[in-house]
């Protein structure tokens, strides 16, 4: 049987167990979106996780979500990257960069900018901006000639990734960020090639995956999706059919790996598995859940035919968490309030686990 402590060949890496540190926005970047001395350590705190995929990189200015969160669009960036790959490294870790772009979940206050988006319909709820949490704008309408540029945004920051010493990348397909907004059926209402029609509403999706492909290579690109989740007030009237159109262009380019949310009902899910020939990493308990994942989450999705299990929030608090699931230790809870609120509390203060003398 297969355990999450078994060692898995994953392209070019050799992971020494089954577990991924799963993304999770963490706002700790410096001015203009670089990466800090802090943000090394939190990742090299957490580098016996099989893979780590890091929080959202925005792949160019306007595609920034939140304030805070770092970019992958400049020599400076990629210059402040390297010492965090470089200190996951040395732990012996394993790391992808996920490429994010917000698209339409953002605000003028946080890039200078309106927010792009396939159609001119706002997300639902509040975005975070400078000044707090405020209604989400209406985003400006990609014209159909942009929209082939914000896919190869996607490569682009992928390749400065690899210079910056990344294994490789995710892109985030998921949570109703851009991509899952040209994947939505309300959120896109374009009436062009990149809408209407299933076939339609993957493009960009494809289009990205493969730009980043020709970048980098198949082995080191993966991309998370969300099938049927609802994030921002994103829809999916047609879940099933969309995937099931989406995951053979994506196998075509064989990906690394796809990453997928339990977002949807177990039958969709291991459809999915059965349609997606190469590596499935799975997590497994809904974002908005009321815990963490554990071990028998983990347990059940292997033996339903995941081959990695992703951990988001159980990581935050257990830098450590790989030796407490093998030893069956408690696993400590987060602090909700320290998520978002800059600094090293919340962040760097989590100790590992502290046998009784």
């Amino acid at each position: 049987m297969t355990t999450l402590f078994d060692s898995y060949r994953l392209g070019r890496l050799a992971l020494p167990n089954r577990t991924v540190m799963a993304p999770m926005t963490r706002v700790r970047a410096a001015a203009g979106g670089l990466a800090t001395p802090a943000m090394a350590t939190y990742y090299a705190q957490r580098a016996t996780a099989g893979l780590i995929v890091t929080e959202g990189v925005q792949p160019n200015a306007i595609g920034q979500s939140n304030p805070g969160t770092p970019g992958l669009y400049t020599a400076a960036h990629v210059a402040s990257w390297r010492p965090v790959t470089t200190a996951v490294h040395a732990n012996g870790g394993r790391i992808f960069a996920q490429i994010m772009h917000g698209g339409r979940v953002s605000h003028p206050d946080t890039t200078g900018m309106q927010p792009v988006g396939p159609s001119a319909v706002a997300a639902v709820g509040d975005v975070f901006a400078p000044t707090g949490r405020i209604p989400a704008p209406v985003p400006r309408a990609l014209d159909t000639a942009e929209i082939p540029g914000q896919a190869e945004s996607y490569a682009d920051a992928a390749r400065r990734a690899v210079d910056a010493g990344f294994d490789g990348v995710e892109l985030h397909g998921a949570n109703g960020y851009l991509i899952s907004q040209f994947l939505s059926s309300n959120a896109n209402l374009r009436t062009d090639r990149y809408g209407g029609s299933v076939r339609n509403r993957i493009r960009f999706a494809v289009e990205a995956a493969s730009a980043t492909v020709a970048s980098i290579g198949g082995a080191r690109t993966g991309i998370r999706l969300s099938p049927g989740g609802g994030f921002w007030g994103v829809a999916e009237t047609d879940t099933a059919e969309l995937y099931a159109a989406l995951l053979p262009e994506l196998a075509a380019l064989d990906l690394a790996y796809i990453h997928l949310e339990a977002t949807i009902d177990d039958e969709v899910l291991l459809d999915l598995r059965r349609a997606w020939p190469g590596t499935l990493v799975m997590n497994p308990v809904h974002p908005s859940g009321p815990a963490p994942a554990g071990q028998s989450d983990a347990d059940r999705w292997l033996g339903l035919g995941a081959d990695l299990i992703s951990f988001g929030r159980a990581f935050l608090a257990n830098p450590d968490l790989v030796e407490r699931l093998r030893n069956a230790l408690p696993i400590a809870p987060a602090d909700e309030n320290t998520y978002f609120q800059g600094g090293d509390t919340g962040y760097l203060t989590y100790p590992a686990y502290r046998y009784p003398a």
